[in-house]
């Protein structure tokens, strides 16, 4: 008995001993303040910084109790896999701020070849999936962003038309550097534009940008069970995705 468990206990201590030490918790308290530069967030009184030690602070204050909430959320370590929200917002900051021509054309490339114009051949009930999730939303880029998307079977690329392109970059330009890396985010995770799109527009909920973003995984698993790993770290990316709809919502309401 102990022979067959063996295999199993190895790989879980090679995992342990792979993953970084994490750092102790170090405060008591985590708070928000109001100041000059918005809602900073405090440590014990104290402002904190991001990893390039700029001062940890947004604009709205929703989004900084949602930090907040974060850090008291650890115990006795500071984990930043559970952390999306401070990642992202730490990003935005440190990152995207300086970079944010290249970041909107990371995000306007991803049109290109956007998840939504990439069909399967078949299965039927796969393909009437795809056209229930995507088909609206390949309506609602003609009509609210001015963008006709080409559509195509399999993975054979088919060029979008510089018109269409244009439309995507006009609706990705006025972000600024925080609703920009939610964009980015909710982009990269999707794997498609117009789903992020539509999700910091409201067209979208996150749940359903989530469920868009993940109609042929889903109809795979239906077809052939769950996988326990791809579970779990689907529920890392849905946290992810969760932070970044929060930052899309707040900025809408500005």
């Amino acid at each position: 008995m102990a022979d067959r468990k063996a295999p199993t206990d190895a790989s879980a201590l090679a995992k342990r001993l792979m993953q970084p030490e994490l750092p102790k918790r170090f405060y008591s308290q985590a708070s928000v303040e109001a100041g000059e530069e918005g809602y900073r967030l405090l440590l014990d009184g104290r402002q904190a910084r991001t990893p390039a030690k700029n001062l940890l602070a947004v604009k709205d204050e929703a989004v900084a109790q949602a930090i907040a909430a974060e850090w008291e959320a650890q115990v006795e370590t500071i984990n930043p896999d559970r952390m999306p929200l401070t990642r992202l917002v730490n990003t935005a900051i440190d990152r995207v701020s300086g970079e944010i021509d290249a970041v909107r054309a990371d995000v306007v490339a991803h049109a290109g070849s956007d998840l939504i114009c990439y069909r399967a051949e078949g299965p039927e009930g796969l393909t009437a999936a795809e056209e229930a999730a995507w088909g609206p939303l390949v309506a609602w880029a003609r009509d609210d962003l001015g963008a006709r998307l080409l559509l195509a079977e399999s993975i054979i690329h088919v060029a979008q038309d510089d018109a269409a392109i244009a439309a995507i970059e006009a609706a990705v330009a006025p972000f600024d550097a925080l609703g920009l890396s939610a964009l980015h985010v909710a982009t990269t995770l999707t794997g498609s534009a117009i789903i992020a799109l539509a999700l910091a527009r409201g067209r979208l909920s996150v749940e359903e940008a989530w469920g868009a973003a993940h109609v042929d995984e889903d109809w795979q698993m239906s077809q052939w069970g769950q996988d326990e790993m791809a579970l779990a770290r689907r529920a890392v990316r849905l946290a992810e995705l969760k932070a970044a709809a929060l930052v899309l919502e707040r900025a809408r309401a500005q």
